[in-house]
């Protein structure tokens, strides 16, 4: 088997014609270097070398050895700066995950300052529900996942890092008889009809904060995605939940108003793996900024 080690010094002999300059500059003796070149061709099969009243020069199967030994020489070379670049934090590639109101400003200014300042990082997106972001982290498909507790808490033992809590405002449509309050009490909404993304019955933070408040939300229609839960308000069919992360994107002809205090929260996490890149640490440490 022909090792690493073995092919650095043959290389080093083939580039310096001798068997003495390589050991100097190798820091061996002329001697171990030519017992090393002397079991590499054993187990090359033959003579790597021809030995010259003043140095060697290198055989037609040296020749062919050299092509393919600087080829691996230079490939390993690449592979320890790529790992030394990915464990500095400063190379490689990041998968990031995140839920779709995170990826409204917070992640994408987030990813802006990790870029000026990784500029060799790769950065790979996957945008989904928090709970299947979990699990991708959990199988090895992501690297850092940011991730909220809303609608139905947070499904993982992931290793997790707070980044934020915030309110969940109330999204009405213009003409809404609550549309001109400032803030709005949970138990004036108790006859509305509300949009939401989880299944029916299942437990969820509107579903809490609605029990402290002494009633139970009137069901409607079940939407997944932020933008076609506001074309539903701005028809008049139900009022829905917006965190604070997304009050920017709601469009016009609806207005968003804070719940009094008793209203929702939600948490949001970074979820790291057990072993966390370094590059995965540095966009956590932007995230909460």
């Amino acid at each position: 088997m022909l090792e690493t080690n073995d092919l650095r010094l043959f290389d080093e002999v083939a580039r310096e014609g001798s068997f003495t300059a390589a050991a100097e500059l190798l820091g061996y003796t002329q001697s171990a270097v030519s017992r090393r070149v002397a079991a590499l061709e054993r187990a090359a099969g033959g003579p790597l070398f021809v030995r010259l009243a003043r140095g060697v020069r290198l055989t037609p199967a040296g020749e062919a050895l050299r092509r393919h030994a600087v080829a691996v020489l230079d490939r390993l070379d690449r592979a320890q700066e790529e790992l030394a670049a990915i464990h500095r934090g400063s190379g490689g590639t990041l998968r990031v995950g995140a839920f779709a109101t995170a990826n409204v400003s917070m992640v994408p200014q987030a990813l802006k300052t990790f870029g000026e300042r990784h500029p060799g990082v790769e950065v790979r997106l996957t945008e989904g529900l928090s709970g299947r972001l979990l699990d991708r982290l959990d199988a090895g498909a992501l690297d850092v996942a940011v991730v909220s507790d809303y609608p139905a808490g947070l499904p993982s033992a992931a290793q997790t890092v707070l980044l934020l809590e915030e309110r969940l405002l109330v999204a009405l449509p213009s003409g809404h008889r609550l549309a001109g309050r400032e803030v709005i009490d949970l138990r004036d909404l108790a006859e509305e009809t509300w949009i939401e993304a989880a299944p029916r019955g299942q437990p969820t933070i509107l579903t809490a904060a609605c029990a402290r408040a002494g009633f139970t939300p009137r069901g409607g229609l079940r939407v997944a995605e932020w933008t076609g839960k506001f074309g539903y308000v701005a028809a008049g069919l139900g009022v829905t939940l917006v965190p604070e992360l997304a009050a920017g994107a709601v469009p016009g002809d609806l207005v968003v108003r804070p719940i009094s205090e008793e209203g929702p929260r939600r948490k949001v996490y970074a979820a790291l793996p057990e072993v966390p890149l370094p590059s995965a640490l540095a966009l956590v440490g932007i995230l909460g900024q």
